[in-house]
Parts: C-alpha cells; sequence; structure tokens
C-alpha cells in the first residue's frame, strides 16, 4: 500500500465523532494537496475493509456528494445519530462541524 493511502486511512479513522473533513482536506494532510479524487477513490475501495468511517467526509461546500439515494440518506442519517445537522439538501455547516487535527492537537499541548 502507497504511503498516500495509508495515510489517508489514517486520517480519516482519526476524525471523531461529531465531526467532518473534506476530501480536500484529507487529500491534503495525507501529503497531496490535489488528490481530492483519490481520496474519493480510497473510500470507495477501502471503507469496508478498514471500517473508515466514510460518512465523516464531505466535499469542499460541506455537503453530501453521493448521488445514490440509499447511500445519500444512510451519510445523512449516520451524521444526523453523532448530533451533526444535516439540512434537507445534504448540507453540512463546516464552520461548525469541520474537523481540525492540527488545530486540535495544538490546544491540548
Amino acid at each position: 500500500m502507497k504511503p498516500f493511502t495509508q495515510n489517508v486511512i489514517a486520517i480519516i479513522q482519526a476524525i471523531p465523532e461529531g465531526c467532518v473533513m473534506t476530501y480536500g482536506q484529507v487529500a491534503e494532510q495525507a501529503g497531496s494537496r490535489r488528490g481530492a479524487r483519490q481520496v474519493v477513490r480510497i473510500l470507495h475501495s477501502l471503507s469496508r475493509i478498514h471500517k473508515l468511517p466514510w460518512h465523516r467526509v464531505v466535499n469542499a461546500k460541506g455537503e453530501i456528494a453521493l448521488t445514490d439515494e440509499e447511500s445519500r440518506y444512510m451519510q445523512m442519517l449516520y451524521l444526523a445519530n453523532e448530533g451533526i445537522v444535516v439540512s434537507e439538501e445534504g448540507r453540512i455547516d463546516l464552520e461548525k462541524y469541520r474537523y481540525h487535527p492540527h488545530q486540535d492537537q495544538e490546544t491540548t499541548l
């Protein structure tokens, strides 16, 4: 497995309950500023194997990007169960729910 893929998996596994990150944010944290599409691919192919909290990753606008109606509904349901408010259009307030790993680490040091 490539280092980028390993980094993406570790980052997604570390997103706490009740928080989200964007595909681009995960990619940048993993070492590839332009790797958002790779993050999508990794989530699609490795979520089940690595038990990733795939539902905690959204697009740059804070929207659920899934187009499959059932998957979209499941993501909205999982997020709501974690206390995240999701609009009927599938939008999340990134100002309120976005996880910033480095900021959180700095505040605890």
